[in-house]
């Protein structure tokens, strides 16, 4: 994925995030609060996520790593 595709990526929520990675809406949340380096952005008072993020990070092995 190019710059400018990720640049055009929208998007997603708590929710989808969760179902695009086959967990729990509450396992994403503790995720940002063990602050384990899931790469969510805050946008106003959201949490959003870019997949493509999401899948370089599960890739990365750091979803694995209990703190």
């Amino acid at each position: 994925m190019t710059v400018a595709d990720k640049n055009e990526e929208k998007w997603v929520g708590i929710e989808e995030a969760a179902n695009h990675l086959g967990v729990n809406k509450d396992t994403i949340r503790n995720w940002i609060k063990k602050e384990n380096g899931i790469p969510a952005h805050k946008i106003g008072k959201l949490w959003k996520f870019k997949l493509s993020e999401l899948d370089e990070w599960v890739k990365s092995g750091k979803s694995a790593i209990d703190n």
